[in-house]
């Protein structure tokens, strides 16, 4: 594990100035991918990718700002803002183009990173994730769950989003992942889980932009999501031009998790592919 302290300035104008400081794994060789973890986990998520990945690429898995290792934010913290954070990173890194790969939050991230930075992207993954922005319903929603972390614990928002991120097989049958991913939750940062809350629900809707990514696209998602259901990822499959979707069966939301081996299988195909 590393860490790297951004220092930078938080808009063009120079009248103020953000420092954060991020946990990071890089490993491997090769041409670069960046793991973007969802909300509210960590970049241990990510484990059984880059063990798969780390052969022939070089792997960038983050914690954003707010979860894992990395410094908490109070107040708002962006999509924007965690786009932002990566490029500081990766500069730092002296990597000029990735392939870009985000889960759920980390979705949300990564369409922003191609937004503000299109000439940096290789390639996106983009896995159970969604391009539109928050419903009312939704902000409503996320109000409600950053009382109850702030007030309550993280336990108490593990509890609740459990059944609505895995496979009831899984619930059931994997005890083991279960209490990984419950891990991973209640050792989040309230704060840092507020903030990103306050972010995910500002948001921009990028159902427009979709179609303007000229990256190669491989979209990931499983087929009993949720949060992000299928019909999502069909949407962003209609609008990239050339995009790839997999769909992972006996999957819920965190694909990568529940069935490695298909995610990985997907993900590594797409990537010879590029490469090439």
């Amino acid at each position: 594990m590393s860490k790297f302290t951004i220092e930078r300035e938080s808009d063009p104008a120079g009248e103020a100035t953000v420092r954060a400081e991020l946990a990071f794994d890089d490993e491997g060789s090769g041409p670069a991918i960046l793991l973007l973890h969802g909300y509210p986990f960590n970049r241990t998520m990510w484990r059984e990718q880059v063990d798969a990945l780390k052969r022939l690429h070089r792997v960038v898995a983050v914690d954003l700002r707010g979860h894992g290792e990395s410094e908490v934010t109070d107040g708002v913290v962006t999509m924007e803002d965690m786009a932002r954070d990566i490029k500081a990173l990766l500069d730092r890194l002296g990597i000029n183009r990735v392939a870009i790969a985000g889960l759920s939050m980390g979705g949300y991230v990564a369409l922003e990173f191609c937004h503000i930075f299109p000439t940096s992207v290789r390639a996106v993954i983009l896995a159970d994730t969604r391009a539109q922005a928050d419903t009312e319903e939704a902000k409503a929603n996320r109000a409600v769950r950053i009382e109850k972390a702030l007030h309550e614990g993280m336990a108490a928002i593990a509890d609740a989003m459990l059944p609505k991120l895995l496979t009831p097989e899984t619930m059931s049958h994997r005890p083991e992942l279960v209490e990984r991913i419950r891990k991973m939750m209640t050792t989040t940062s309230p704060r840092g889980a507020a903030a990103a809350l306050r972010g995910m629900a500002r948001r921009q809707d990028f159902r427009s932009f979709v179609s303007r990514i000229l990256a190669p696209t491989l979209l990931l998602v499983g087929r009993l999501d949720q949060i992000t259901p299928v019909e999502d990822s069909e949407f962003m499959h209609r609008e990239i031009g050339g995009s790839r979707l997999e769909i992972i069966q006996g999957a819920g939301h965190v694909s990568n998790l529940e069935r490695p081996q298909q995610f990985n299988k997907a993900l590594l195909s797409f990537l010879s592919e590029i490469e090439v």
